[in-house]
């Protein structure tokens, strides 16, 4: 019964580990892609934020070209940048100028302080700030499984090794002990495992 016992142990333990081997690999790889998706994420974000501080640069200098062509009284060379402002900022500059800004001394001192001026790109490079922190924190959680599951495949080896050194007893209660015990963290192993995620995807 205790041969029979250990043999169990053995078949069970072996292809115990061998699973938790499959899964640590395999959650490996899934951190390794999160990763990647995390970077390109990361790429795109930084370029967005780019793109959003020219665009601001941009509408600043054409602001600043309007005042002084309004300050000069030339409302040719007025029209001249306001057909040329940025169609976002144009709807801000537009609101601003309903403040009626040139008399009123409480409305807002430049468009860029109206709540109608946005900018897409950096709307965009928040957004991806925020994918790429989800994509992060998968990154984390894919290295813990395979750490757990790395894990369990020591459980698993100390199984086997009781199981050997059961095999190798004389005495018949010491072998019967060492078997238990091994039956103990066998069964609190599988019981562990049994609540991971598993991944399977080729």
């Amino acid at each position: 019964m205790v041969e029979l016992l250990v043999t169990v142990l053995l078949v069970v333990g072996a292809v115990a580990a061998s699973w938790s081997s499959y899964q640590a690999t395999r959650w490996n790889g899934e951190q390794a892609k999160a990763a990647g998706r995390t970077s390109a994420i990361r790429i795109g974000a930084a370029r967005a934020a780019g793109l959003a501080s020219a665009q601001t640069q941009v509408d600043v200098a054409t602001f600043i070209a309007w005042t002084e062509a309004e300050g000069r009284g030339d409302t040719e060379l007025e029209a001249f940048y306001v057909d040329r402002f940025r169609p976002e900022f144009k709807t801000a500059f537009d609101a601003w100028l309903a403040t009626d800004p040139l008399v009123d001394d409480t409305a807002p001192k430049t468009p860029f302080a109206m709540a109608d001026y946005r900018v897409a790109e950096r709307e965009e490079a928040t957004r991806l700030d925020a994918e790429a922190e989800a994509s992060s924190a998968r990154v984390a959680t894919n290295i813990q499984r395979s750490s757990n599951y790395v894990l369990s495949v020591v459980l698993y080896t100390i199984v086997l090794l009781f199981a050997g050194m059961a095999g190798k007893m004389s005495s018949r209660r010491l072998r019967l002990g060492v078997v238990v015990a091994a039956y103990a963290v066998l069964v609190a192993a599988l019981a562990w495992v049994s609540t991971f995620p598993v991944s399977l995807a080729v």
